[in-house]
């Protein structure tokens, strides 16, 4: 008999935890739904400026067996452009859509929010903590607990004056002193969700042979598998510090166990980023056939009963 993969987050229903992590293939309808077609759950977007943001120059990544070094900039064509591909997909819909959001000024925020707002997608992303720009825009928002809880007031205020109730997600940054002091802002401020976590570093790898860093840019956010531990960890503390937020578990992903692992922690969603590099746009189907068979080895019936399990077995 089949396990039940199906999860529920903030009142929407996704087939199965795995939802493609923001910043991965593409920014259209068409890449979008060929991710649900190979067994994703849901879909988030590439985040969403403005205007258009050109990003660095190449090149913008680096990868090997244990990291990838990623230092694309966030480049975009802007909200208007985004309106269209997000329309296009909402009109043939699968599967729920995350509409990823980023800015400079807390201001901007609110106005891409209210912007994309109408378009009802099933969640907001709210990218307050992407580590490559910080040279362009300063020290990101998810660094200082006042500065979360502001943007995240701002979208809330927003979305309400639009007349929407979606709910919204704000991604946390690892480079902090205390994630789980910045979670508890913005869950204060009004965040419905968490997405636990952004990318580390920045981070830099050297051409030998060159005497120069490989990225154009220097540095970039480290992801892939050697992220996995720590994102396990901040997960397991916020949710242990925040019973009951609902989290989008995310970084190192690349197996069955992996998405397990990190639902274990506390995580109701899982997201899948450079995973797709390492194992193709099937990862999302073979993720979910290893969660079935460990499942089916382990006599689990219902995936949501794994959700916590950590920290159910310590109390």
């Amino acid at each position: 008999m089949a396990v039940n993969l199906s999860v529920n987050f903030c009142g929407v229903k996704f087939k199965n935890p795995l939802v493609l992590a923001s910043g991965i293939l593409g920014i259209t309808a068409s890449s979008w739904r060929n991710v649900v077609k190979n067994g994703a759950g849901g879909v988030t977007t590439k985040s969403i400026w403005l205007t258009e943001h050109k990003g660095h120059r190449n090149p913008v990544i680096i990868a090997n067996e244990h990291y990838m070094l990623n230092a694309v900039g966030l480049p975009d064509a802007g909200v208007e452009k985004a309106r269209e591909e997000i329309g296009k997909y909402l009109s043939w819909k699968a599967s729920p859509l995350i509409v990823s959001i980023v800015a400079g000024k807390v201001a901007d925020f609110g106005e891409i929010a209210e912007n994309i707002a109408g378009l009802k997608p099933d969640i907001i992303e709210v990218n307050i903590s992407c580590p490559n720009v910080e040279g362009e825009f300063g020290k990101p928002f998810a660094c200082v607990a006042a500065d979360a809880a502001q943007v995240t007031r701002e979208v809330k205020k927003r979305l309400d004056k639009a007349g929407v109730k979606i709910p919204i997600s704000v991604k946390l940054s690892p480079n902090v002193e205390n994630i789980v002091t910045i979670a508890k802002a913005v869950v204060d401020a009004g965040a419905d969700a968490l997405t636990v976590m952004n990318s580390m570093g920045p981070g830099m790898a050297i051409n030998l042979e060159m005497r120069a860093p490989v990225l154009a840019n220097k540095v970039g956010g480290l992801t892939g598998p050697a992220l996995k531990p720590i994102a396990i960890n901040f997960i397991h503390d916020i949710y242990k510090a925040l019973p009951g937020t609902p989290i989008i578990g995310t970084g190192g992903v690349m197996t069955g166990e992996d998405a397990i692992e990190m639902m274990m922690a506390g995580a109701t969603l899982v997201g899948v980023g450079t995973g797709v590099y390492y194992r193709g746009i099937e990862i999302f189907k073979k993720i979910t056939d290893e969660m079935q068979s460990w499942c089916k080895a382990n006599k689990i019936s219902n995936l949501v009963s794994l959700i916590g399990a950590v920290q159910r077995h310590s109390e």
